[in-house]
């Protein structure tokens, strides 16, 4: 069984923070090029950061090795230097002890790296990185939809 190598280019966007929010991802896979955005009535921009890296992770229907880039450093930095794992550990709590931020959304995120082999790779934002720019613009799109779903997730605590 082959399994895929899938380069993902990903943003989350918000309209004020909080505010309305989008987030968009680019998945390319030998030659095929696919994009997806939506975005929440009222949330977070480091959770838009992270639900577009579950989005595009979701949306692979096998295990892939993936190569994952995002201008968050939140996002990159909480997977490659472990601080998910050191968080799950504490109980989610961080090292001065106060609740982990965004902990439904990390857990969404754990359940699809779980899945899939991937690797976290900052890019500069709004650098003329193509890709990028391209996930900027669909993450920004997407925050300004009407009608946007509520992110039952967040709250303003």
């Amino acid at each position: 069984m082959s399994v895929h190598s899938v380069v993902i280019h990903t943003d989350g966007s918000c309209l004020g923070n909080p505010g309305p929010g989008g987030w968009a991802a680019r998945l390319a896979c030998n030659g095929t090029v696919k994009t997806l955005s939506g975005g929440f009535a009222l949330t977070t921009n480091n959770r838009m950061e992270i639900y577009a890296a579950v989005m595009a992770l979701e949306a692979l229907t096998s295990p892939c090795t993936v190569s994952l880039h995002t201008d968050s450093r939140y996002v990159c930095d909480a997977v490659e230097k472990r601080w998910l794992a050191n968080w799950q550990r504490k109980n989610w709590r961080k090292a001065d002890g106060k609740p982990v931020l965004n902990q439904d959304m990390w857990e969404l995120l754990l359940k699809e790296l779980a899945r899939h082999k991937v690797r976290f790779h900052w890019v500069e934002g709004h650098a003329g990185h193509q890709e990028n720019e391209e996930v900027d613009t669909l993450a920004r799109l997407a925050a300004t939809r009407p009608g946007l779903p509520q992110d039952t997730g967040f709250s303003r605590s």
